[in-house]
């Protein structure tokens, strides 16, 4: 391993930072893992983490285990600063320190990178992927466009896998719990030769899911995904080795359900508009859903080939990665089982790219150097469907657009008309689709570099600059509506002359309701393409004060490539820009097993973009996704503190403050909210304790426990409705959160068997995250999402 900084810290203080104790009088097969050197990669070197100048907090094996991590949905909970929203695992949000994307469709980046040992995982679809083999997860706070690359402007994960070792390993893991839960995972690791290594390891995962259909009895939420990676690694000696991994995840579930917060009788439409006084609480209520077809499916195949020379003067590092995926999400919108307000979207995307990055690190006297290029290609394609039936379509006409009949309806007046004519036909009870095509090619190149100069043995100047070039062309495409049976009976009444006597003429049948576009837009590919060019600079002046403490001090720039509104033809928008300065330290005090790091920030957030849900924008009364625009800023803090007073005790506690408001943004019916919070808690707070009975020959007992603190949302005056705050009379959104997570576990003294018993959310405090307004303005239907239940496992695993 080439070690780039001069100066490390004494070995006392790694040992304080591997887990804050050494080892003692552990058995001998647990004491390596104990004295393991905490060693990361946040500045694209392998670094002790007490000597990276960067706001980070790392997960590893142990801490994932201890909260039953699964993929990154489950990491936020106990990151204070990463929020991760994880309902649709095909359709995640990421944010750090308040900085997120909203939008899943191909025509906008993330704020956040995600990484997966070294590549870019360039769209949501396929960045929750399941755990598997991984070594540790980095969350990096902050921009980290100068070493991690484009659209990293809020911050980084770092997901870093085990890679294969010359020595055989294998384990075997079970998992059974609460909701019918079974995972199993298992790793074989194989030398073959002196110079090869085989590493493969899978899961596979289900349960039947905590929610029931009130009517049809049927399990909602369940999971069922597979996953499979297989790497080979050859080395030559001491400087050179390859490494090719493939890598294979498979989902095939149902989508998450809406649950509904409107009193719905039999035979009677729900009040319009919806009031709030009404809602019911969605955690009590019977659940409803009726989307027909109701899958959440992606198919997700990456192959990576990296490349490590050692040159003498410099290592050499290449990464090249081709990653391909199929994603499928239809859901429920409405909360309900009633055709007259049914209502669901379908996301269907198809994806393909590559990506190359050359890498050069090594030290020339005082300074260690990076320099490196990459290029990235991406081909990407969406469908975005929704789906109705004539009566839901009737209901939004009476709703807020009411035909010229005495009902106000369209499908069900003619029906009616049919029926007192004697006719069978009707026109109720009829599929309806819209659907928005989106093409997408994107091609991106960077040229970077980034020095560390040791002034003194103290003292450390690192300046970094990355040029990126992104270059996007776009496309959207919509047709008119998809209603064959319906357009079949229109005809056929047409043919029948019904249509000579009826008012209403057969063209006013057809329509679109969700996509109207001008004439000279329907049915036409519009084109689109931009380009963009960026200088992203840090600057970090690190001092170590005294051995084991280090103050830092950094400037840098995270940029956001600019991009499409999906589902609005022909929108674009400029590039995002973030400048954050941060102060900070890191520190360690060996005597007493403690280390504590903190650091203040202030950023300010350039003409970021936002998808908003807006109503009545063409005057048609139907709710359309628009493009918003705004500059923010923030002030916060982070603090870390690892304690281990005692051999068998630790301690965590991790801290996240934050005051983000809004420099200059126009509401959606124009009111000024410049100064005005955009939505983040002012605390978030994440404690763990863990404590080690030694049982000499017999092994060890490890009791942990995790309890997570988010606070209260702070609300603009448009919060409600995005749907982000309510004070509902039966219910809240965005009140503070709590949770708290337990487990017991159990190792032989070799650490070949081992058992474990979990509970996640002890006190069983569920939640109402969010109220989703989308057919709130057309059918009187916003519907919610909620947090987890209380559930327990048991685990059971075999070394070899």
């Amino acid at each position: 391993m080439r070690v780039l900084r001069r100066h490390l810290l004494p070995r006392a203080v790694s040992c304080a930072c591997a887990g804050l104790c050494c080892a003692g009088t552990l058995p001998p097969a647990l004491r390596a893992q104990s004295l393991e050197e905490v060693v990361v990669t946040a500045q694209r070197r392998e670094q002790a983490l007490q000597e990276v100048p960067v706001a980070l907090q790392v997960m590893g094996a142990d801490r994932l285990a201890d909260i039953a991590a699964e993929d990154l949905g489950d990491v936020g909970t106990f990151v204070p600063g990463l929020d991760v929203e994880s309902d649709s695992p095909t359709q995640p949000r990421f944010a750090i320190r308040g900085i997120y994307t909203d939008d899943f469709g191909i025509g906008t980046d993330s704020a956040v990178g995600v990484y997966v040992d070294g590549v870019y995982s360039s769209r949501s679809g396929a960045s929750l992927l399941a755990f598997n083999d991984v070594e540790r997860v980095e969350v990096l706070k902050g921009p980290q466009g100068t070493l991690f690359g484009r659209n990293s402007a809020a911050g980084a994960i770092s997901i870093v896998t085990r890679q294969p070792a010359p020595d055989f390993d294998a384990f075997l893991k079970l998992r059974v719990g609460e909701y019918a839960k079974r995972r199993v995972e298992g790793m074989v690791n194989v030398p073959l030769g002196d110079a090869w290594a085989l590493r493969v390891n899978g899961l596979y995962n289900e349960s039947d899911g905590w929610v029931e259909d009130a009517a049809t009895g049927r399990d909602l939420w369940p999971e069922q995904n597979w996953a499979l990676r297989s790497a080979l690694r050859w080395t030559a000696g001491e400087d050179t080795a390859a490494t090719l991994t493939w890598d294979r995840d498979e989902i095939d579930q149902l989508a998450r359900p809406a649950f509904g917060v409107i009193p719905v009788s039999a035979g009677s439409p729900p009040p319009f508009p919806p009031e709030p006084a009404t809602y019911v609480d969605p955690r009590r209520a019977p659940v409803l859903n009726d989307v027909a077809g109701n899958e959440e499916s992606r198919q997700f195949d990456r192959l990576t080939l990296a490349i490590d020379v050692e040159l003498g003067w410099a290592a050499f590092h290449s990464i090249t990665a081709w990653r391909r995926f199929d994603t499928v999400n239809r859901e429920d919108e409405d909360g309900t089982n009633r055709i007259a307000t049914y209502f669901d979207t379908a996301n269907v995307e198809d994806n393909e790219s590559w990506y190359q990055e050359f890498r050069l690190e090594g030290t020339r006297g005082a300074v260690d150097w990076i320099a490196g290029v990459s290029a990235y290609d991406e081909d990407a394609r969406q469908a975005s469907q929704t789906n109705a039936y004539t009566d839901s379509v009737d209901t939004t006409l009476v709703n807020v657009a009411p035909f010229a009949t005495p009902d106000g309806s369209l499908f069900g007046y003619t029906s009616a008309v049919l029926a007192d004519a004697g006719s069978d036909v009707t026109l109720l009870g009829l599929p309806w689709r819209e659907t928005m095509y989106n093409e997408g090619e994107f091609r991106a190149f960077a040229v970077y570099g980034d020095a560390i100069w040791h002034a003194t043995d103290r003292l450390n100047l690192t300046a970094g600059l990355r040029y990126t070039h992104d270059a996007k062309e776009f496309a959207w495409l919509n047709g008119p509506r998809e209603a064959p049976e319906l357009d079949a009976r229109l005809d056929a009444l047409e043919a029948d002359g019904f249509f000579d006597t009826f008012p209403i003429p057969p063209e006013d049948y057809r329509f679109d309701l969700v996509f109207p576009l001008p004439p000279g837009l329907e049915g036409r590919r519009v084109r689109r393409s931009d380009s963009w060019d960026d200088l992203s600079p840090r600057l970090v002046v690190d001092y170590e004060w005294k051995p084991g403490i280090l103050f830092f001090t950094s400037l840098a720039k995270g940029y956001k490539a600019g991009g499409y509104n999906s589902v609005e033809v022909g929108s674009h928008f400029d590039n995002e820009d973030v400048w954050n300065l941060e102060t900070g330290v890191k520190s360690v005090w060996a005597r007493v097993g403690l280390a504590f790091n903190a650091s203040l920030y202030a950023y300010r957030y350039d003409d970021r973009q936002s998808i908003s849900l807006v109503q009545d924008v063409d005057g048609s009364g139907v709710p359309r996704y628009v493009v918003d625009t705004s500059d923010e800023e923030a002030f916060g803090l982070d603090a870390e503190l690892r304690w281990q007073p005692y051999e068998e005790v630790t301690l965590y506690a991790n801290l996240a403050l934050i005051d983000a408001t809004y420099r200059n943004r126009r509401g959606l019916d124009g009111q000024d909210l410049s100064g005005q919070p955009t939505g983040e808690p002012y605390a978030n707070l994440a404690l763990g304790a863990s404590y080690v009975w030694l049982l000499g020959p017999r092994g060890l007992v490890d009791l942990s426990a995790q309890f997570a603190y988010r606070g209260e949302t702070r609300c603009s005056d448009e919060a409600q409705v995005q749907g982000d705050c309510l004070a509902a009379q039966a219910f809240r959104v965005g009140e503070p959160q709590t949770r708290t997570d337990t487990r017991l576990a159990w190792k032989d003294a070799r650490d070949v068997w081992g058992a474990a018993v979990f509970v996640n959310n002890v006190f069983d405090e569920q939640y109402v995250t969010r109220l989703d307004n989308l057919t709130a303005d057309t059918l009187g239907t916003p519907f919610a999402s909620l947090s987890p239940p209380r559930a327990w496992g048991l685990e059971v695993w075999r070394s070899f």
